[in-house]
């Protein structure tokens, strides 16, 4: 360590000791404990931001489950809780090898005393004390890493609702959780070349927190399902007429995009990899503020949007408007300024209006506004990061944009394309008439109401 540091470490062992016993306590010492210290530090704030993460299952659940109709709630809450669930195993036995190398699933995660004190052992050698890289447990990592595939799942689940067969989906939760997910995540922010043409980090591409490595992948992977699939029952009128298809429960919808909201804190607060100096604890703090305010202002655009073409306030473009403008900051939360932010988030709360009603006349069938919310906004939030990050390129934006959507969406094409041949992937009109909850679970979400 520098001699500066050195003499600061003296003085505070002088200080807990007292200046008998300050000689013989080894300097070395001191400064262990304190990389220790950050070693704790940053494993726990990455494994808290971690379980953030994972609460936004429960907020996909309750968002889905408000803006379907009743008779499909119990399916809708069957596949989340089950996509997490697959996602989870599959990462572990094969997709966090694929993305970032290493079987966890046969040779566990590193970590123990040996890795510690290595750890310790060449930051100690540093001259730069608690700055520089993070340091934290691999396994940590893997948790963190883990609810993000999962949440990209999650994406796919409320698109396809009402009409798609349970056991199809979770078919294709096992391809795209363990293999596909992977593989552009290993381009991304794995830094692996694609198919050994270009690296994009090369070309300048960057997304801090996943706008399109997460949710635009996810909304790549919905928009191939819904083509195959198609428009639920009665959602389009003979003369291509768009009908409302209202959803059964709109308070549960509020609830888990405030949720979502919450949840998103430790989706772009833990990208920052570090809480343990001065200058990551601003920076995290910096990005919840962005965060925030872009959903704030996503919310109030939406709202006023709606107003101006429907002559309502809808709740429902409120809520994916709040959506919108978390996945628009996402790319990049940590560079705006909180009115750039601002105005960002307000970008996206306006756009998520103007696709969604853009994607009915196209006859594109999104219960929820998935699409629309995670696709068209990651887009604009990659494009955006230029504006205020130096250090990507909008040619680099758009290269990789282009390349997670080629990847993702032919790929999924591809597995909905063979699952469609072989099980099927759509219920019976019989079946989406009566509700897939008694048709693939057996279970009414509200009986009390059912008619006797």
């Amino acid at each position: 360590m520098r001699t500066t540091a050195k003499i600061l470490l003296a003085a505070l062992a002088s200080g807990i000791a007292g200046p008998v016993l300050a000689d013989e306590i080894a300097v070395g010492d001191i400064a262990n404990h304190v990389f220790e210290l950050q070693y704790a530090m940053d494993t726990f704030y990455f494994l808290v931001c971690g379980a953030l993460v994972m609460w936004m299952a429960a907020g996909f659940s309750m968002l889905e489950a408000g803006l379907v109709r009743s008779k499909n709630t119990v399916e809708i809450l069957t596949k989340n809780v089950a996509l997490f669930s697959v996602s989870c195993i599959m990462y572990l036995v094969c997709g966090y090898a694929i993305m970032y190398g290493g079987n966890v699933f046969l040779s566990g995660i590193a970590g123990g005393e040996d890795l510690v004190a290595e750890t310790l052992t060449a930051f100690a050698e540093r001259e730069d004390g608690f700055h520089g890289d993070s340091i934290y447990s691999d396994a940590s990592d893997f948790f963190f890493q883990v609810v993000f595939v999962a949440t990209a799942m999650s994406i796919v689940s409320g698109a396809v609702a009402e009409r798609m067969k349970l056991w199809a989906f979770l078919a294709f939760a096992v391809v795209m959780t363990g293999f596909i997910y992977p593989m552009e995540g290993a381009w991304t922010w794995g830094d692996a070349s694609v198919f050994g043409l270009y690296t994009l980090g090369d070309l300048g591409f960057s997304d801090f927190a996943g706008s399109g490595i997460v949710h635009m992948a996810g909304a790549s992977a919905a928009l191939a399902g819904v083509l195959l699939l198609g428009a639920r029952k009665g959602k389009y009128g003979p003369a291509g007429e768009v009908r409302a298809i209202p959803g059964a429960n709109l308070p549960l919808a509020a609830l888990g995009t405030l949720i979502l909201w919450m949840g998103w804190f430790g989706f772009n607060g833990g990208s920052v990899l570090k809480l343990g100096d001065i200058a990551n604890a601003n920076a995290v703090a910096m990005v919840f503020l962005n965060t925030n305010a872009a959903a704030a202002a996503g919310a109030v655009a939406a709202l006023v949007m709606s107003k101006a073409i429907f002559g309502k306030a809808d709740l429902t473009m409120l809520l994916n408007g709040a959506l919108a403008g978390l996945v628009t900051i996402t790319a990049e939360p940590s560079t705006p300024t909180p009115l750039l932010a601002t105005l960002f988030g307000a970008a996206g709360g306006a756009l998520v209006v103007l696709s969604i009603t853009f994607l009915d006349k196209l006859k594109v069938d999104d219960p929820v506004g998935a699409i629309s919310v995670h696709g068209t906004c990651g887009l604009l939030g990659l494009l955006l990061v230029p504006v205020t990050n130096g250090d990507s390129t909008f040619f680099g934006q758009i290269v990789g944009a282009i390349t997670i959507f080629v990847w993702v969406f032919g790929a999924s094409l591809l597995v909905w394309g063979i699952l469609k041949s072989v099980m099927g992937i759509r219920v019976s009109a019989e079946e989406e008439y009566e509700g897939v909850d008694l048709v693939e679970c057996g279970q009414e979400a509200y009986p009390e109401f059912s008619a006797k």
